[in-house]
Protein backbone atom coordinates (compact mmCIF):
# COMPACT_ATOMS: atom_id res chain seq x y z
CA UNK A 1 0.00 0.00 0.00
CA UNK A 2 1.40 3.48 -1.36
CA UNK A 3 0.52 6.16 0.77
CA UNK A 4 1.83 9.29 0.38
CA UNK A 5 2.03 12.77 2.16
CA UNK A 6 2.79 16.29 0.54
CA UNK A 7 1.78 19.94 1.26
CA UNK A 8 -0.87 21.62 -0.95
CA UNK A 9 1.83 24.24 -1.53
CA UNK A 10 4.48 21.77 -3.27
CA UNK A 11 3.55 20.80 -7.17
CA UNK A 12 1.91 18.18 -7.79
CA UNK A 13 3.83 15.34 -9.81
CA UNK A 14 3.03 12.55 -12.18
CA UNK A 15 4.25 9.94 -9.74
CA UNK A 16 1.22 11.12 -6.92
CA UNK A 17 -0.89 9.00 -8.40
CA UNK A 18 -4.81 9.88 -7.01
CA UNK A 19 -4.04 12.82 -4.73
CA UNK A 20 -6.87 13.83 -2.24
CA UNK A 21 -7.08 17.17 -0.86
CA UNK A 22 -8.03 15.81 3.30
CA UNK A 23 -8.73 19.58 4.49
CA UNK A 24 -12.00 20.90 5.23
CA UNK A 25 -11.01 24.52 4.08
CA UNK A 26 -9.73 25.03 0.52
CA UNK A 27 -5.88 26.07 0.68
CA UNK A 28 -5.43 29.93 0.47
CA UNK A 29 -3.68 30.54 -2.08
CA UNK A 30 -3.69 27.78 -4.55
CA UNK A 31 -5.62 27.49 -7.95
CA UNK A 32 -7.48 24.93 -8.59
CA UNK A 33 -6.14 23.76 -12.09
CA UNK A 34 -2.24 24.37 -9.73
CA UNK A 35 -3.46 21.62 -7.23
CA UNK A 36 -4.23 19.13 -9.63
CA UNK A 37 -6.71 17.26 -7.42
CA UNK A 38 -9.04 14.04 -8.18
CA UNK A 39 -10.82 14.05 -5.15
CA UNK A 40 -11.38 16.77 -2.25
CA UNK A 41 -12.36 15.23 0.87
CA UNK A 42 -14.36 17.11 2.84
CA UNK A 43 -16.07 14.86 5.60
CA UNK A 44 -12.40 13.17 6.75
CA UNK A 45 -10.77 16.11 8.23
CA UNK A 46 -10.82 16.75 12.26
CA UNK A 47 -13.93 18.33 13.51
CA UNK A 48 -13.63 21.98 14.06
CA UNK A 49 -13.93 21.77 17.51
CA UNK A 50 -10.78 19.19 17.47
CA UNK A 51 -8.60 21.41 15.39
CA UNK A 52 -9.25 24.68 17.02
CA UNK A 53 -8.45 22.36 20.26
CA UNK A 54 -4.82 21.07 18.82
CA UNK A 55 -4.24 24.71 17.08
CA UNK A 56 -0.76 22.87 15.34
CA UNK A 57 0.67 22.86 19.11
CA UNK A 58 2.77 20.01 18.71
CA UNK A 59 2.87 19.35 22.53
CA UNK A 60 -0.42 18.00 22.25
CA UNK A 61 -0.48 15.77 19.25
CA UNK A 62 -0.46 12.91 20.63
CA UNK A 63 -3.96 13.63 22.28
CA UNK A 64 -5.09 15.19 19.31
CA UNK A 65 -4.04 12.01 17.01
CA UNK A 66 -6.04 9.84 19.96
CA UNK A 67 -9.48 12.11 19.38
CA UNK A 68 -9.00 12.61 15.91
CA UNK A 69 -8.56 8.57 15.49
CA UNK A 70 -11.57 8.32 17.54
CA UNK A 71 -13.13 11.01 15.21
CA UNK A 72 -12.08 8.55 12.36
CA UNK A 73 -14.42 5.32 13.39
CA UNK A 74 -17.82 7.01 12.11
CA UNK A 75 -16.56 7.34 8.57
CA UNK A 76 -15.70 3.82 7.63
CA UNK A 77 -16.54 3.04 4.61
CA UNK A 78 -15.04 6.54 3.35
CA UNK A 79 -11.81 5.16 4.99
CA UNK A 80 -12.07 1.37 3.00
CA UNK A 81 -12.47 3.60 -0.16
CA UNK A 82 -9.43 5.37 0.20
CA UNK A 83 -7.33 2.04 1.08
CA UNK A 84 -8.69 0.55 -1.78
CA UNK A 85 -7.00 3.62 -4.15
CA UNK A 86 -3.67 2.77 -2.12
CA UNK A 87 -3.89 -1.04 -3.06
CA UNK A 88 -4.43 0.03 -6.06
CA UNK A 89 -1.60 2.06 -6.75
CA UNK A 90 0.22 5.80 -4.95
CA UNK A 91 -2.33 7.75 -2.92
CA UNK A 92 -0.89 10.89 -2.04
CA UNK A 93 -2.78 12.80 1.15
CA UNK A 94 -2.68 17.01 0.34
CA UNK A 95 -2.96 19.12 2.90
CA UNK A 96 -2.30 22.57 4.07
CA UNK A 97 -0.27 22.33 7.56
CA UNK A 98 3.03 23.81 7.72
CA UNK A 99 4.26 21.45 10.21
CA UNK A 100 4.50 18.01 8.37
CA UNK A 101 5.54 15.49 10.99
CA UNK A 102 1.96 17.06 13.20
CA UNK A 103 -0.97 17.40 11.42
CA UNK A 104 -4.39 15.15 10.53
CA UNK A 105 -2.54 13.87 7.36
CA UNK A 106 0.15 12.32 9.68
CA UNK A 107 -2.38 10.05 11.55
CA UNK A 108 -5.04 9.47 8.74
CA UNK A 109 -2.30 8.08 6.71
CA UNK A 110 -1.55 5.77 9.72
CA UNK A 111 -4.84 4.76 9.79
CA UNK A 112 -5.08 4.06 6.44
CA UNK A 113 -1.79 1.73 6.57
CA UNK A 114 -2.49 0.00 9.55
CA UNK A 115 -6.59 0.29 9.69
CA UNK A 116 -8.35 1.48 12.86
CA UNK A 117 -7.33 -0.02 16.42
CA UNK A 118 -10.08 -2.18 17.90
CA UNK A 119 -12.92 -0.04 18.85
CA UNK A 120 -12.77 1.23 22.26
CA UNK A 121 -9.06 0.88 23.07
CA UNK A 122 -6.90 3.79 22.37
CA UNK A 123 -4.08 3.28 20.38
Amino acid sequence: MDVRLKRAYEPAAASDGYRVLIDRLWPRGVPRERAKLDQWERELPPSTELRQWFGHDPSRFEEFRLRYIDELRHHRPRISELRRRARQGTLTLVYSARDSEHNDAVVLAEVLQRGLPKSGKRP
